[in-house]
């Protein structure tokens, strides 16, 4: 709002960087811009005041989707007036010239012809969803059909930004998908559970069957260290038998070559004995009979041992 200061039959009007302001006198324009100041009579002056900021107009409307639900839309256009000119013409933007407020509502007007274009464009993109998609994917959609085809230059202003905060069920029927979103989400959560108890069992028996392998396997291992032992066993007793047999053999040899000797010198002796007379050999074997007989303390001689003896020695 202009700062308008009163004097008799005069106003001074000190204007705003932000405020675009139009002094029309006689039917032609004696001051026209943003940040002006200056002195004007109020029974000739026509006083325009028009805000060239940035403007949020927050919106919140129904629709109807595709399937005959209904949602509600939230949503903010951010606008400006860039040909304060042309909003002049089509909308009233007088001010008083002694107060400095506005003589209409020209920002409701302003939020009532972008909120109608809006709802137009929003209610349209909204018809061709279902529910579902349209809180899914309604809210980006919506977005871009109001930024595209949203216009006001007709009426000197453009559109700077559109945010769509939220779309969003009645009650009842949000608890509803909340109920079966929460159900599928539940689902989704006991099929993982499942699946990584199905992939623990799995591991499981992997490792249960690795295990019996590896038993299986050290058990063949062990068979295998049975039967190589017998065989080192076996062998090693082949090769003592084949040692004693050898030893036995080798001690027979000797046996049987040292009897082969004695037979020899027996033989050799007695053919010595053969040439001997015998008077000879019988004292010899009474020499080697004295020499095996025990120690004999005394001995007791008769005629009757004595007689042969002589008889023979006599022959």
């Amino acid at each position: 709002m202009a700062d308008i200061s009163t004097y008799p039959g005069l106003r001074h009007l000190r204007g705003a960087p932000t405020v675009h302001v139009r002094h029309v006198k006689n039917g032609k324009i004696a001051h026209e811009g943003t940040g002006l100041s200056f002195w004007f009579r109020p029974r000739t002056a026509v006083l325009s005041e028009v805000p060239v900021d940035d403007r949020e107009l927050p919106m919140l409307f129904h629709a109807r989707t595709q399937d005959y639900q209904d949602v509600t839309v939230q949503l903010t256009v951010t606008y400006r007036c860039t040909n304060p000119e042309t909003a002049t013409t089509r909308i009233d933007f007088s001010i008083d010239p002694d107060t400095g407020t506005w003589r209409q509502d020209p920002l409701s007007q302003i939020a009532n012809t972008l909120t109608e274009s809006t709802q137009q464009h929003a209610l349209k993109i909204l018809g061709t969803l279902d529910l579902e998609t349209a809180i899914r994917t309604g809210v980006e959609k919506v977005k871009t059909a109001v930024a595209t085809n949203l216009k006001a230059d007709h009426i000197g202003l453009e559109i700077i930004d559109v945010r769509v905060v939220a779309i969003r069920p009645d009650a009842d029927m949000e608890k509803a998908l909340q109920t079966t979103i929460r159900e599928k989400v539940q689902q989704e959560a006991d099929k993982a559970t499942y699946e990584r108890r199905a992939i623990a069992v799995e591991r499981e028996r992997a490792i249960s069957e690795n295990e019996l392998q590896n038993q299986i396997e050290l058990a063949k291992r062990e068979e295998l260290l049975v039967v190589q032992r017998g065989a080192n066993a076996l062998k090693k007793a082949e090769d003592h038998a084949r040692a004693s047999r050898v030893a036995d053999d080798a001690k027979a040899e000797g046996i049987r070559k040292l009897a082969e000797a004695e037979a020899a010198g027996e033989k050799a002796r007695l053919d010595a004995y053969k040439e001997v007379p015998q008077a000879t050999l019988l004292a010899l074997a009474a020499k080697e009979l004295a020499g095996n007989l025990p120690e004999i303390g005394s001995i007791t001689l008769t005629p009757d041992v004595i007689q042969p003896i002589l008889q023979r020695l006599a022959r």
